[in-house]
């Protein structure tokens, strides 16, 4: 799991940092609300935890102007307010949850993990359509036309969540998490990734999964 931090205060900023990474939770710090726009905008997170008192642009504005770009990553508010019309507000502005200041670091976990799951299991459509491909969810079959086209357990994977993500480019670290379900300090120097992309490439279209730089893959259908 990823997950983008967005808080002001060194101090709860440095030990939320430090309780996630005791979790084996990846994290990145932002500290103000125009970096953490920027941030959430270009690059993949599982979850954000944001602060809603920013400098520059406040957690509200952040997570209004994510919605509007169509970014559904769960979104977490921060807050020293908990009355009837702060919720009301948040809710509008299209946050998942909330936690009041002060909040039990454990609690927060829980709650990351649960929309995180949540989400995953939203984008699992029973028909993902990727130009002349068919992806059924529910039979793990892919078909161009009438076609069957026979893949691996992990080519299916593979090719199921670049298209579930169409139009952005996927990191080679999120694709070994993701579909491999681990991570070890070793991955960049693995070509696991890279020879399962030259796997769907053979039985698909060539040119269905560009590169990008050679550690980003995207199919752009």
């Amino acid at each position: 799991m990823k997950v983008l931090v967005v808080e002001d205060n060194q101090s709860l900023a440095r030990n939320l940092v430090t309780f996630l990474s005791l979790k084996d939770i990846d994290s990145e710090l932002s500290m103000n609300g125009r970096d953490a726009l920027h941030k959430a905008s270009v690059n993949y997170y599982d979850a954000i935890v944001l602060d809603i008192n920013l400098p520059e642009i406040d957690g509200i504005e952040v997570c209004k102007a994510l919605r509007e770009k169509q970014k559904d990553t769960p979104i977490i508010m921060l807050t020293s307010r908990s009355s009837k019309s702060d919720v009301i507000e948040w809710l509008e502005a299209w946050a998942d949850d909330y936690l009041t200041k002060p909040f039990d670091y454990d609690i927060l976990i829980a709650r990351l993990k649960s929309l995180s799951r949540r989400n995953l299991k939203n984008k699992s459509n029973t028909f993902i359509y990727i130009g002349d491909y068919t992806i059924d969810v529910e039979k793990v079959e892919v078909s161009k036309g009438k076609q069957k086209i026979k893949l691996s357990k992990l080519e299916y994977d593979l090719f199921k969540y670049l298209a579930q993500n169409n139009g952005r480019a996927v990191e080679r670290k999120e694709l070994y998490e993701k579909v491999w379900g681990e991570f070890d300090g070793d991955f960049m120097f693995s070509k696991t990734v890279d020879v399962y992309i030259g796997y769907l490439r053979k039985k698909l279209d060539r040119q269905i999964i560009e590169t990008k730089k050679g550690v980003w893959y995207m199919i752009n259908i």
